[in-house]
């Protein structure tokens, strides 16, 4: 150890002996912003570690393979089974459960024996799955979610139908082990046995149903060399792979986005901590600058200066890193049983080392990042300080290593929340936006002290003493414009960006929504009920309108003779199966390229395909494209392009094929309801005792469920933006605090000048009130650009300003600057003016 780092160290160890009371509010940033960024991060990877832990029984197998609207033949079922120590076969399908005159949308899995290969189904009275399944003498049994219970009023032992067969309820269903990986479902869960659906029409051709083939391989299985096995064989088939490295991918990319997003605005409550830190440590060492220039003039070296108080910083910054590090690690494990209630899987909430270093690392790069500057200041202290009321480094820059060391650990920082967060595009922006708010609110500081003094000496004010007063302090030297619209300003930011994603997140349905939108959407017609549908509808005033077209669906495998995906990528038209229709003329539709076929045709099947989505996937007319439907391959050339607006919630088909390509194709027709409210029960009773079999989906209860969970993923990135004002409103106090000795000789000097408290105060209160107001305009400015960035960039939601928020932002700002204005004034207006001004002879 060189003799400058000892002498360092034992005058710092000696510096320091007299606690911490200059550092609280450093302490308080510094482990608030590590805290939110260990808890997030804790979380994430907890439900990460959950997904790996669990992803066979999140996937239900090992391996699944899918098929639409059919079962796999026998000799797909033997390249399966080829591998597998056990093989589960489910169909999953929406229908109506009816009881009496009540009905619910559910979502039906029908099971075999086998299910499930991994995990439990737990039932409420709890009995085995079979059991359950065996019902009474007369009706097969079946368990139903306890959301679909209520909504239809059954009790256990009672009858339901689905699709016109009587089911038995023997149980509520608790858990459902793979449940996770049935995405979005428009109803609740009803189980049944899939040999209690021979024979019902539900699982025929034609009908809308998936289904599963789930696989309990060997331990050992490479997984990566049986797909490839497999999908040899049925990927031109249509079969679609899953397995269990990425049991529930759907849940996987949502955790992996929304703990990314969090991190980057626990991040910058960092940064809005950064300014107490930074102002905590200059305001430190202002108050040492006797000391420096006594240690200079008894030849201390700038080296021993700044390592002296560098070393003591550095220790500081290890105990809010401990301290926030712990405080993020209790609060998942305390929250645990909450955190687990809301949540899709069985989270391991545990203590994780890699975010709580990540947490470590964002911490103390922030901390050097923003004390580098003040620390270096101090060499600028000389001996004449002692002899001069000097403030720390008189306002000089520091050297240009300093400069550029401030500049590289920015570098580091933004490289290491771009690299962990692994959204760089996001991250970029992030710290852009920050950056562009720094100035914006340094420069709005500045502007501030500018018009107040500028206003305050306007002769309009003569006669107004108090906000004459009030101006003029804002605008004068040493105040703390700067330092209150910043720190409130940041933290007001996030919030007011974390407003308006809330806003367009919740409103994005309705908003995207047409002004007249379909009451129902009807599948599972069969070709021989559309009649008697349309007729039911044609006589009712309340039915404004009613739009049916034939439906399949199939899996888009080949364009122009070459794997779909390596012409269009990851577009989302080949990721899964898509519906398609035929027609003989287009319908509620524009051609915008090329011609349709003429009716009757009999010749080799042509295509028409949505104009934007051709674009996108780099096809036209001309390209050749291959559909698997039913199993069965179907190629057809483009021969025309059209426009198809899926914004107006109403039917919209990528691909169009001419009606002969498709004959004999099993088929069901699909229709959509345009009808007043008050006639949409009759509808749903009528049609659906009729026609058991069909199902009638309600758009307002699809929108109030995806609007549900767009206000669950809203709430969840607005908690985490509030550890960020809370940040903020820690360092605003801070700044108030710093400022209560010059409150102290200000209240003095005015009482000896006749003024009263309530006029002090009212003084007091109007500078604080214009520095929040400039701070939560700022904050809108700077919150709405971030807002509309993230809404249209990366949600690529049209963006809509939200003016209520920003109000309640603006208003926010002024009270909390008041607040901590007056707080730190009570004391000020207590102390007798004789002894402040004695004090200062």
């Amino acid at each position: 150890m060189s003799g400058t780092l000892r002498q360092a160290l034992r005058i710092a160890r000696r510096d320091m002996r007299g606690g911490l009371r200059g550092f609280r509010i450093f302490l308080a940033c510094l482990t608030l912003g590590v805290a939110a960024i260990a808890a997030i991060g804790s979380v994430r990877e907890s439900l990460q570690q959950g997904l790996a832990s669990q992803g066979a029984v999140l996937l239900g197998g090992d391996a699944s393979v899918t098929f639409t609207y059919r079962f796999g033949d026998a000799d797909e079922e033997a390249v399966l089974a080829e591998s597998a120590q056990a093989m589960s076969v489910i169909a999953d399908f929406r229908s109506m459960a009816v009881v009496g005159e009540e009905r619910g949308l559910t979502q039906v899995k029908a099971v075999d024996g086998q299910y499930p290969l991994y995990g439990s189904v737990v039932l409420d009275p709890p009995i085995p799955l079979d059991a359950a399944f065996v019902g009474t003498d007369d009706l097969a049994g079946a368990v139903m979610d306890d959301l679909l219970i209520d909504r239809l009023g059954l009790a256990i032992g009672d009858e339901f139908q689905l699709g016109g067969t009587a089911f038995v309820l023997m149980a509520e269903l608790v858990n459902e082990p793979d449940n996770a990986t049935g995405g979005f479902g428009l109803g609740p869960r009803t189980l049944v046995s899939r040999h209690d659906l021979e024979g019902t029409g539900l699982l025929s051709q034609g009908t809308l149903f998936d289904s599963e083939y789930r696989l309990r391989l060997s331990d050992g299985t490479d997984l990566g060399a049986e797909k490839q096995r497999v999908m040899r064989v049925l990927e031109e088939k249509g079969a679609r792979w899953q397995d269990a490295r990425n049991g529930a991918p759907g849940i996987s990319r949502f955790i992996e986005r929304l703990s990314a997003f969090l991190v980057l605005v626990g991040l910058a409550g960092l940064a809005v901590g950064g300014v107490g830190i930074s102002a905590a440590v200059r305001a430190y060492l202002d108050g040492k600058t006797e000391t420096i220039a006594i240690l200079r003039s008894l030849g201390a070296t700038r080296k021993l200066i700044f390592l002296t108080y560098f070393l003591q910083v550095a220790v500081l910054t290890f105990i809010g890193l401990a301290a926030g590090i712990t405080l993020g690690t209790l609060v998942p494990l305390t929250l645990a049983p909450l955190i687990a209630s809301v949540l899709p899987i069985d989270a391991a909430i545990s203590i994780y080392p890699g975010p709580l270093a990540e947490a470590a690392l964002y911490g103390g790069l922030a901390s050097l990042l923003f004390t580098l500057w003040p620390l270096a200041q101090t060499e600028d202290v000389q001996p004449a300080a002692l002899f001069r009321d000097a403030a720390l480094g008189e306002g000089r820059r520091p050297r240009p290593v300093f400069i550029g060391l401030t500049v590289l650990v920015l570098m580091i920082l933004v490289g290491t929340a771009t690299w962990l967060s692994g959204m760089t595009e996001l991250a970029v922006w992030t710290f852009i936006g920050l950056a562009g708010a720094f100035v914006a609110l340094l420069l709005t500081g500045s502007g501030v002290r500018r018009l107040s003094r500028w206003v305050g000496h306007r002769r309009g004010l003569q006669g107004r003493p108090i906000l004459r007063m009030a101006l003029t302090a804002v605008g004068g030297p040493g105040g703390e414009a700067g330092a209150v619209v910043l720190s409130l300003g940041l933290g007001l930011s996030v919030l007011a960006a974390v407003g308006q994603i809330d806003n367009n997140l919740r409103g994005a349905i309705s908003r995207e929504l047409p002004e007249v939108a379909p009451s129902f959407f009807v599948v599972d017609i069969q070709p021989d009920q559309i009649e008697g549908v349309l007729a039911r509808l044609d006589g009712d005033d309340g039915v404004s309108r009613v739009d049916t077209a034939p439906m399949l669906r199939g899996v888009m495998t080949r364009i122009n003779d070459r794997p779909a995906r390596e012409v269009a990528g990851n577009h989302w038209v080949v990721q899964g199966d898509r519906a398609l229709t035929y027609s003989d003329r287009p319908t509620r539709t524009h051609v915008v390229a090329g011609e349709w076929w003429p009716e009757e045709y009999q010749g080799p099947p042509q295509i028409s395909f949505a104009a934007e989505e051709a674009e996108e996937m780099g096809i036209g007319i001309g390209d050749m494209v291959t559909m698997n439907i039913l199993g069965r391959d179907i190629t057809g050339e483009i021969t025309s392009l059209r426009e198809v607006d899926f914004s107006q919630a109403g039917m919209g088909f990528v691909l169009t094929m001419n009606p002969a390509a498709l004959a004999g194709a099993p088929h069901t027709w699909l229709a959509t309801i345009y009808a007043d409210h008050a006639a949409e029960a009759a509808i749903l009773r009528d049609i659906g005792k009729t026609y058991p079999n069909i199902t009638l989906i309600s758009v307002r209860d699809a929108i109030s469920r995806v609007t549900e969970i767009m206000g669950q993923v809203a709430a969840a990135v607005t908690y985490g933006a509030l550890a960020t004002l809370i940040t903020g409103f820690v360092v605003l106090i801070g700044a108030a605090a710093a400022g209560e000795r010059a409150r102290t000789y200000e209240a003095a000097v005015l009482k000896t000048l006749g003024a009263t408290r309530a006029e002090i105060l009212l003084n007091f209160a109007l500078r604080s009130a214009v520095l929040g107001a400039a701070a939560g305009v700022v904050a809108v400015i700077a919150g709405g650009i971030a807002g509309w960035a993230v809404t249209h960039y990366i949600m690529e939601n049209d963006f809509a300003f939200e003016p209520v928020s920003a109000a309640a932002i603006v208003t926010g700002g002024i009270i909390a600057t008041i607040l901590a204005g007056l707080f730190y004034a009570w004391r000020p207006l207590s102390v007798r003016p004789a002894r402040v001004l004695r004090a200062r002879d």
